[in-house]
């Protein structure tokens, strides 16, 4: 017999993994809503990293792979922040919509879904193939990132401005890339 049990559950699992870094709110983003027959438990937390760690599990399988769980809280995420920063003092500051990538700079989170039918792709059952679940889990976290920013509008100054950075820095390196194929001197045509 095995019990998996974590005081606290996902929410505790996050403040594990950010442990030793330097968070960027107070506490631990926690919702947890039952739409359709499922199950949707997500914790998260931004830090001062550039690394996105983000675990994923399905009826308590970690699915390594991800799956379409991880789909609908990227894309939830991406576009729950950028509303909030086309409403915010930082939208003069960007030419362009935050990219996926900018939102999860810094950010671990968990995701555990609790799905009647899951379909597993692979033999070690590493991604999640329920197409109906990225749907389900991008309302979730709409509602709940967008419940959990309006109540806490200094943390999600912070959070916006940690995405800002991360976009001007995106937009700075892609810069530099084509100034420095605009200078090749092997391009040149002229002989």
């Amino acid at each position: 017999e095995h019990n998996f049990y974590f005081e606290g559950g996902v929410k505790s699992f996050v403040e594990y993994l950010n442990i030793n870094k330097t968070k960027i709110q107070e506490e631990v983003i926690y919702f947890e809503r039952d739409r359709d027959g499922v199950g949707v438990e997500i914790a998260s937390e931004w830090n001062d990293s550039y690394i996105e760690n983000i675990f994923t599990f399905a009826n308590n399988i970690n699915t390594k792979d991800g799956g379409t769980h991880l789909v609908g809280l990227k894309s939830a995420l991406t576009r729950t922040i950028n509303v909030f920063l086309s409403e915010s003092k930082f939208s003069k500051k960007m030419p362009e919509p935050l990219s996926g990538e900018d939102t999860r700079e810094g950010l671990t989170a968990v995701v555990s879904v609790k799905v009647p039918n899951p379909q597993f792709e692979g033999q070690t059952k590493g991604k999640l193939g329920n197409s109906e679940i990225k749907g389900i889990v991008e309302q979730v976290v709409n509602e709940g990132l967008q419940e959990y920013l309006e109540k806490h509008p200094r943390e999600t100054e912070k959070i916006l401005e940690k995405c800002v950075l991360a976009a001007t820095a995106r937009v700075a390196a892609r810069k530099a890339r084509e100034h420095a194929r605009r200078k090749n001197p092997f391009e040149s045509n002229g002989l």
